[in-house]
């Protein structure tokens, strides 16, 4: 049995973007730059909050070369998969694998709800095409395939298939899992408004979506899932949940990229046909956010000293 090996926070990352929706990456390597000074374990470029299918297949490979080169070996760097096709997706891992990445977030064919056969040939395609190691991307919410823990421990002998992203929005398939596949894979949650309750089913760990505007905050209330600090774990997680909720939001992109703006890391805008927010649904969630700036929670010294909120958001990254 292959012995998982991803543990720690792995923000899903937005693909920053300039008012006419050319790709910014000077922007994004700066917001990669402060996720890196928080702490984190990795990065994953190119998820559903990367906008991955609206981005052209070379826009995709450009950003993924971009986050290769500004992790330099400090993280590591996944990128999502959420081709069409199998083809697609097998010549983009190939393609990634030579541009340096460590590994892959990989998501059933999207736009075709397939049947459990044709699920698991999809990810055995893909793996097949690839040495690097693969997290299991599971969204039936939102993606209409469900990959279910049976399914996944009959995938368990695909040896580069080594983390699950599960988001099924159910935590009860966390203890599930562990009752069907053991130890098998490192388990991530997926839904940031549930991480409190996954910590404490068991989890290896958290691919963080609204944390990348509060990334030390974010990282903070991982800490505190690991040492077992329940009681102030509670008190960040209520401080925190408000914000979490944009993450599980038919418009989380658009909510989480104005979430980054507003704390000086990057800009709000979006790949049509997402556009930016407007009107009342603006002024609300600017109110959440505002909010959650102002009445932060005081961290421990050695996390306040690292990279400050907004102190690589201008300038030249590289």
């Amino acid at each position: 049995m292959m012995k998982p090996f991803w543990q720690g926070v792995f923000p899903a990352v937005t693909t920053q973007l300039k008012r006419d929706q050319a790709l910014d990456l000077d922007a994004t390597a700066r917001h990669l730059e402060v996720l890196i000074g928080s702490g984190v374990n990795g990065l994953i470029m190119l998820g559903s909050l990367g906008e991955n299918q609206a981005l052209d297949p070379d826009e995709k490979r450009r950003v993924v070369a971009l986050s290769v080169e500004v992790a330099h070996g400090r993280v590591r760097v996944l990128s999502g998969v959420a081709e069409t096709s199998t083809a697609a997706a097998c010549r983009y891992v190939r393609d990634c694998e030579r541009l340096g990445v460590d590994g892959f977030m990989l998501m059933p064919g999207m736009l075709y709800k397939g049947d459990p056969r044709e699920t698991m040939a999809h990810l055995r395609a893909v793996a097949a095409a690839t040495h690097l190691p693969i997290m299991i991307y599971n969204n039936p919410i939102s993606y209409a395939n469900d990959v279910t823990p049976e399914m996944f421990a009959i995938l368990a002998d695909v040896k580069n298939f080594v983390a699950l992203k599960e988001s099924s929005g159910d935590p009860r398939r966390l203890t599930d899992l562990r009752r069907v596949v053991g130890g098998r894979y490192a388990l991530f949650t997926g839904v940031d408004d549930l991480l409190l309750e996954s910590a404490v089913l068991g989890i290896d760990g958290w691919v963080a979506g609204a944390g990348i505007a509060f990334p030390l905050e974010n990282q903070y209330l991982w800490d505190l899932t690991r040492r077992g600090d329940w009681a102030r774990a509670r008190e960040v997680y209520r401080w925190f949940t408000p914000l979490l909720h944009l993450d599980t939001h038919v418009k989380f992109v658009q909510y989480i990229k104005l979430a980054v703006q507003e704390c000086g890391l990057g800009a709000e805008w979006v790949r049509a046909p997402r556009r930016p927010l407007v009107g009342a649904e603006r002024t609300r969630v600017l109110q959440i956010i505002h909010h959650g700036m102002k009445t932060r929670p005081k961290l421990p010294a050695p996390l306040a000293r690292r990279h400050k909120p907004g102190a690589l958001a201008s300038g030249p990254a590289r």
